[in-house]
């Protein structure tokens, strides 16, 4: 999993998978989730994300981590 935050369009995009996605849908104003042609979820993407969410801190809550990146 990986997460995407773009400041020039305040979007974050949650990545979930690698596979490409075919298909994107809205479930709510906004936020868009991305769909592989087996119909499994991609990934969302969230516009006006540091208007909706708390982008200063990231907790995690016993994942069963291998590794991990801060960039």
């Amino acid at each position: 999993m990986k997460l995407h935050y773009y400041p020039e369009t305040d979007s974050l995009y949650i990545e979930l998978t690698q596979e490409p996605g075919v298909e994107t849908r809205e479930v709510v104003d906004g936020v868009n989730v991305d769909i592989d042609a087996r119909g499994n979820l991609v990934g969302f993407d969230i516009d006006r994300a540091a208007n909706r969410l708390d982008l200063s801190s990231l907790e995690t809550t016993a994942l069963p981590l291998r590794s991990y990146r801060i960039g």
